[in-house]
């Protein structure tokens, strides 16, 4: 046996052990409202949630942004999910699967009868047929999380292959051993089941196998999903006729929209709202976040491509004082790039410490006296003050070390494009953590995707050590891995880490049922509202 072999006895427990540990950890939800039945028992046939912003698409395969997955895991399901209130992995559409003594082969039993929204059977050869078009060389540059859930040839790693031995028995072949990749599999990008029949229309007419159908999408208005009646596990099965998303950009106006019942839940709220919320009659929900709020340096810029101009760039911004002013303690300083619950969180990381003086100075000695920022408008679940706002905050630093910042800020759909296409020196980004794993949020940095490594940090030694830490079990050997990572991040600045915020919404007292997941999508099928 390989030195890295486990046995699949070992490996299961390490998965138990891995999501008992999340589950205990602020990788937890709760269930909103959960007293507000009517003693009648009578709903009202609709629910309305409204974002910030329009979903880029309903196909898992080619799209990456949580207003996508809010109404992408009402429609949806995944081989294995998470329990709704914590990052547990449990059985999905197939039971928890064998894995043999070597960790490599994972066996899938499929639940008999299922069907797609279209009345096509969701059997192992269409789960296959999902997976396979993201596998190399099948997969194309618009797929921003294949690589990430499924793996590389090049790195050696993901999935070699993948059979459908009989109609509800799917067998999945690794190339290596993957401490995450349960995880990976029930997460709510790339990993979710779409109808074979609707690959070439799912961005915009998606069919799975979820408590709800897609009904219709009025672009810049909303979505409508109707409950599936044919769902096949009746204990879940939706209980509110239909749900609605709306996009409302301004959070003044969710909240209006909330007090005046025109919507029921919204999210992308800050702490400023929260008063009007609650004077309006509206309840809070309030919970720790799994994410990252961070702005990037971009690595291939001639300004930022060597660590001692973006640490130079660090030292002018007061990243404790921004934090404070901004969110009012509805988000904490990031002193890492995961949530300080997560392992290997060690305080003994440093991050490039506020030195205005030192900043000035170095800036100046290398020149640099403009910058160029992107950045995006609305809300996102790790900065709810909107992208704009920040960039303004850093903007006014810079300009105290003598550095112009301009900025052009983008709506969110439209900046998911122009990260990829755009030149600029900086931009802000964040991450909501989609397993609980480490892996999910240092895999960013060595993510050959534009959309993900905002940086295009390119380093052979941290790619290293990002293969190294998928193949290690869970425990004190994988935390160190994780660790170096975290010091490499401090050293190199890719990113200047920002905060971890709360996630925060807004919800009617008619409403319960509903659950707010830490990967910062809501689970709708068990929510209700008074008529």
């Amino acid at each position: 046996m390989d030195k890295n072999a486990i046995s699949r006895k070992n490996f299961l427990e390490l998965v138990a052990a891995a999501s008992a540990a999340s589950a205990l950890t602020a990788c937890g939800s709760k269930r909103a409202g959960s007293s507000a039945a009517t003693a009648s028992g009578e709903y009202a046939d609709t629910i309305t949630f409204s974002q910030g912003a329009e979903p880029r698409g309903l196909d898992p395969a080619y799209v990456d942004d949580g207003e996508s997955a809010k109404v992408m895991v009402q429609i949806y399901e995944n081989l294995l999910q998470y329990e709704t209130d914590s990052c547990t992995v449990v059985p999905g559409l197939a039971e928890l699967p064998e894995v043999s003594d070597d960790g490599l082969t994972y066996t899938f039993k499929l639940h008999e009868g299922i069907k797609f929204h279209d009345g096509t059977d969701c059997d192992a050869e269409a789960v296959k047929a999902c997976i396979d078009r993201q596998l190399e060389p099948n997969r194309t540059d618009d797929m921003p999380y294949a690589s990430f859930n499924f793996g590389s040839q090049e790195d050696g790693n993901g999935v070699e292959s993948v059979e459908a031995t009989d109609a509800t028995t799917l067998v999945i072949k690794l190339r290596a051993a993957s401490t995450p990749f349960l995880a990976n599999i029930a997460m709510c990008m790339s990993s979710p089941i779409v109808a074979p029949s609707a690959f070439d229309t799912a961005m915009e007419n998606p069919v799975g196998t979820g408590q709800y159908k897609f009904v219709s999408w009025t672009k810049n208005s909303n979505i409508v999903l109707k409950r599936n009646e044919d769902y096949w596990n009746s204990e879940k099965a939706g209980k509110t006729e239909n749900i609605i998303f709306t996009f409302i950009a301004e959070a003044a106006s969710r909240v209006t929209a909330l007090n005046n019942g025109e919507a029921d839940i919204i999210d992308g709220i800050d702490e400023a709202v929260v008063d009007t919320v609650e004077q309006g009659g509206s309840k809070i929900y309030k919970a720790d976040g799994m994410n990252i709020n961070y702005m990037a340096f971009n690595t291939e810029s001639e300004i930022f491509k060597n660590k001692d101009a973006r640490k130079a760039f660090a030292k002018a911004v007061n990243v404790q004082e921004l934090v404070d002013s901004l969110y009012n303690g509805y988000a904490s300083v990031a002193n890492s790039v995961m949530p300080t619950w997560m392992a290997p969180y060690d305080e003994d990381v440093k991050q490039t410490e506020y030195d205005p003086e030192a900043a000035k100075s170095e800036l100046a000695a290398l020149g640099i006296t403009s910058v160029k920022c992107i950045t995006y408008s609305n809300p996102r679940p790790y900065n709810g003050k909107g992208g704009q706002v920040l960039a303004e905050a850093i903007q006014g630093y810079l300009k105290e070390a003598g550095v112009d910042v301009t900025i052009d800020t983008y709506d969110w759909t439209t900046y998911k494009t122009k990260i990829q296409t755009e030149s600029y020196d900086i931009c802000f980004y964040g991450w909501n953590g989609d397993n609980g794993d480490p892996d999910n949020f240092m895999n960013l940095l060595s993510d050959p995707s534009l959309s993900m490594n905002v940086a295009r940090f390119k380093s052979d030694e941290y790619n290293e050590l990002i293969n190294k830490g998928l193949v290690t079990p869970s425990g004190s050997d994988r935390d160190a891995i994780y660790l170096q990572c975290e010091q490499m991040v401090a050293e190199e600045q890719p990113w200047l880490l920002i905060s971890h915020s709360q996630n925060i919404l807004g919800y009617s007292p008619k409403v319960s049922g509903f659950y707010f997941h830490p990967t910062a999508v809501a689970f709708l099928y068990d929510a209700v509202k008074e008529a």
